[in-house]
């Protein structure tokens, strides 16, 4: 009991360290200064649906985007693929793998793919277009890694490769995340950190920002048509920090009520506060959901969710689970998420 308490007060001082850090940092508002931000959108129609508060919930393969330290504790094989319909026919969709193997620890691999879809190429004297289309994405591949240091004390980190491209130009960085996830000795909650999109500025480049430059065009005689790069700024990723509770409540036979709150600090917006439930009933095989983002933030957007799934494990060593997540936007619309679990 002594060691738990010792590990719980360790987690809640660096938590209170970063939350310092980040609050001081944020006297002014930073909102639209990152890049990548596609590494903001929550994947996963479960966790979408619980609003986002999903940090010390993590016990499926969607941890590996909320908390790569919530793959420890899985016993099979998961994958995991998810659509989400945005706004402006913009589409996000995930992929992951986690594969655990006993006392090495899991090993998970994850895919995300932002999708503009075709545009057309315009300019001043034709903002109809000129025939012509272009494409733009937004990827990130990650590898993690996540085990149990000790029986309730779980430690996971995520190594990615980013890139965004549009036209003929793009951009590319590396980054990490690392969490944990503590299962407290008070009354059966759950506490965890993770910080994510830790790592390298982004820069814009390629041959879109090839221009003819004359050096000094008062003077006759030069050269006028050097070759040249246009020098974009580098912006940093969307650093996040997470810190979050869970329990769940179990009432009559085979039910139980899961709540969660996340506390979230970013480095280019204000800080704000997730909550989300999920309800169980007949023995896991239907979840309804609701939850509401964003709780504290000035001029914010986002809000209600709500969710369901349906998890069956009648197919032998197969098992497989259904979801849906609404996510609601004032006013760029709703959103719409589906995705499939399967676990072998």
């Amino acid at each position: 009991m002594f060691e738990k308490i010792v590990k719980f007060s360790v987690l809640i001082l660096i938590s209170a360290a970063f939350i310092s850090a980040s609050a001081s940092a944020q006297s002014l508002s930073k909102t639209g200064t990152t890049a990548a931000k596609f590494l903001s959108v929550g994947v996963g129609p479960r966790a979408n649906g619980m609003g986002g508060a999903f940090s010390a919930v993590s016990n499926d393969v969607s941890a590996l985007y909320w908390n790569p330290a919530g793959i420890a504790g899985l016993n099979r094989f998961e994958t995991i693929f998810t659509y989400t319909k945005m706004f402006a026919d913009i589409n996000l969709n995930y992929f992951a793998l986690a594969m655990p193997f006993e006392d090495f620890g899991t090993i998970g691999v994850s895919v995300t793919a932002l999708d503009y879809g075709e545009m057309e190429v315009t300019t001043e004297l034709d903002p109809e277009g000129i025939g012509m289309t272009f494409s733009a994405g937004s990827y990130a591949f990650g590898l993690s890694y996540a085990r149990y240091i000790t029986t309730d004390f779980a430690v996971g980190v995520t190594f990615k490769y980013i890139r965004e491209s549009i036209m003929n130009s793009s951009a590319d960085g590396f980054a990490f995340d690392i969490g944990t996830i503590f299962q407290t000795p008070f009354w059966g909650i759950k506490f965890a950190s993770s910080i994510t999109n830790f790592g390298t500025k982004m820069q814009m480049t390629g041959d879109d920002l090839l221009v003819r430059y004359d050096q000094d065009p008062t003077t006759s005689g030069n050269n006028e048509t050097v070759d040249a790069h246009l020098a974009t700024d580098q912006f940093e990723l969307p650093l996040k920090l997470q810190i979050g509770i869970s329990r769940e409540f179990k009432f009559l036979k085979n039910q139980s009520l899961l709540l969660a709150i996340d506390a979230n600090y970013p480095n280019d917006n204000k800080q704000w506060v997730n909550i989300g439930g999920e309800l169980k009933l007949f023995s896991n095989l239907i979840y309804l959901r609701a939850g509401y983002k964003t709780l504290f933030l000035k001029n914010s957007q986002e809000g209600l969710t709500l969710g369901f799934g349906l998890n069956y494990e009648g197919l032998g060593a197969l098992g497989l689970s259904v979801d849906y997540a609404y996510q609601r936007y004032e006013y760029l619309g709703d959103n719409h998420s589906f995705g499939i679990i399967l676990r072998f």
